[in-house]
């Protein structure tokens, strides 16, 4: 969702563009991240692509991606996997999750076909490498470790709803768009 996008975001980014040698990594910005629909206020998906964007600009081989805002309706990965593999059918696509999301994976819309469409890479915060739980047993999976960032997109938001700074939990740029739109203001 990216919502905001944070320090911890870019680290796994950048873990997995390390360890796994990707061409590309894309930050696929969710339209109407039908999962967290109702459960609290989603920014407007054009101001977190904007974030997004802002948070890998200038670093090589990261981009953010709108393709999925551009499509509207609510956002189900199968779809995007779908869309991307007809306009580029021989590549490879790596789907990067992490653990906590990884557990969940058989919830989402189509699990199965995201499963055979792509290659699962789990991020594991922390030394130690999972192994991929049941649904994913015979998916194509890969384990990525990386070192542990204290943050998370409901801090950064709780922090800038209690005037708190910021600064080390994102890139400046961001937190210049979430400071400039009021963003997350009196939310609790």
């Amino acid at each position: 969702t990216f919502d905001p996008p944070h320090a911890g975001h870019l680290a796994a980014a950048l873990a997995v563009q390390t360890q796994v040698a990707l061409d590309e990594l894309v930050l696929m910005v969710a339209n109407e991240p039908w999962q967290k629909v109702g459960d609290r206020q989603v920014t407007a998906a054009q101001v977190r692509f904007e974030m997004t964007k802002a948070l890998v600009a200038g670093i090589s081989g990261l981009r953010a991606d709108d393709r999925e805002i551009r499509r509207g309706g609510p956002t189900f990965t199968v779809d995007t996997l779908e869309e991307v593999l007809g306009e580029e059918p021989d590549s490879e696509i790596f789907l990067i999750v992490g653990a906590d999301t990884a557990n969940r994976l058989e919830t989402w819309h189509r699990a199965s076909d995201v499963v055979r469409l792509s290659t699962i890479v789990i991020v594991n915060r922390d030394d130690s490498t999972n192994a991929a739980p049941g649904f994913l047993r015979d998916a194509r999976v890969v384990n990525v470790s990386m070192n542990p960032v204290d943050v998370s997109s409901s801090a950064i938001r709780k922090a800038v709803a209690h005037g708190e700074s910021i600064n080390s939990a994102t890139s400046s740029s961001v937190a210049s768009i979430i400071r400039d739109r009021s963003l997350y203001v009196g939310q609790r």
